[in-house]
């Protein structure tokens, strides 16, 4: 399996767990199959969306280790192996290098804040030049890190070291986006980390984005690898119109509500993947509870991931029928029947 076309749908898959928050292999077996059936270009393993956060590092690897035996052969198995601590990156992309892997995601180092120097230099560097024949893709996000590896240091990566093509952009910055193109080149991969951007920066002529590392693809893995695919054929209409039918399942990656207390209204957000999370419950797919810090949803919130699903339902139901082929459920009763959400969102606040 050839990883040096970044191009299409990279799902940042759910890791399933039971009532008890033990891993559901067996979940994880259904959605990994799900996904190669629909045709993605690769999954991402061990992401946040996969709540890396508060898997053991031997859970992490186990979750790596099934994601590759069920889908390495059919398409791209990218491991997130990033985390604050350079020696514990090293120490994991070690071991899924050993398994086969070939391309890891590494998350920008959280908390502890390194600059951008320090990030290329004590962080990708070593691990690049420690794995040269693992693809390295930084990942940028900062409302998550509170630290950024900016353009320039991604140029001079990618001009050191072949096995740094690719980077997984979340910053929302349009003009950062414009100059990682600039600065890297037409030889340098940029992959969406935001579903709600996608479409506008693998069109705009100055970021030329070549796909995304998606979360909704977790439940229309098909529709975003069409989309994708359509502007990398410059398909534009086609693409437009799949996006506008998206959009509002990319509204609810992160649920904002305001929610009254005893104490005043509060603003309350239900960050990924809490949202899709609770959706893929009530779609009957395999997905279970996050595991804690993160909790439930608001009721409020709850609704506003409900009417999202329900406008797409009710407008595109050609985007949701592989869920119903494929888990066997019948959506026109799990998406209007209370009992299929019941206990799911806090019961107040």
């Amino acid at each position: 399996m050839k990883i040096d076309r970044l191009n299409g749908c990279y799902t940042a898959l759910i890791t399933p767990m039971k009532d008890r928050f033990d891993i559901d292999f067996e979940g994880l077996k259904k959605l990994v199959n799900f996904q190669i059936e629909e045709g993605v270009s690769g999954i991402l393993a061990v992401g946040t969306t996969g709540e890396s956060a508060t898997l053991t590092h031997e859970e992490s690897i186990e979750v790596i280790k099934k994601v590759f035996e069920d889908a390495g052969h059919k398409c791209i198995v990218i491991a997130g192996t990033g985390s604050n601590s350079t020696d514990k990156t090293i120490r994991m992309t070690r071991e899924v290098y050993d398994l086969g892997i070939k391309c890891v995601l590494l998350v920008d180092p959280y908390y502890n804040g390194p600059s951008s120097l320090e990030i290329r230099r004590e962080y990708i560097e070593p691990i690049a030049e420690m794995f040269p024949e693992m693809q390295i893709i930084p990942y940028v996000i900062p409302g998550r890190t509170g630290t950024q590896l900016l353009p320039q240091d991604l140029a001079i990566l990618h001009r050191k070291f072949r096995n740094v093509r690719a980077v997984k952009e979340a910053t929302g910055n349009i003009e950062n986006m414009r100059l990682t193109r600039k600065l890297c080149g037409n030889d340098f991969y940029i992959l969406s980390g935001d579903d709600d951007k996608t479409y506008e920066i693998m069109v705009d002529p100055d970021i030329r984005a070549n796909g995304v590392v998606s979360v909704s693809s977790n439940i229309v893995p098909n529709a975003i690898e069409r989309l994708t695919r359509a502007i990398l054929e410059k398909r534009i209409d086609e693409a437009r119109s799949l996006n506008e039918a998206l959009k509002p399942l990319f509204s609810i990656v992160t649920v904002k509500t305001e929610e009254e207390t005893p104490y005043g209204i509060v603003s309350c957000r239900a960050r990924n993947p809490l949202p899709y999370k609770t959706i893929m419950n009530i779609l009957g797919m395999p997905s279970g509870p996050c595991r804690r810090p993160l909790g439930k949803m608001t009721k409020k919130g709850l609704e506003v991931a409900l009417r999202a699903v329900r406008t797409v339902y009710e407008k595109n139901p050609e985007l949701l029928k592989p869920i119903e082929d494929f888990f066997d459920v019948d959506l026109s009763k799990r998406l209007y029947n209370e009992n299929f959400w019941k206990g799911l969102a806090y019961d107040q606040y």
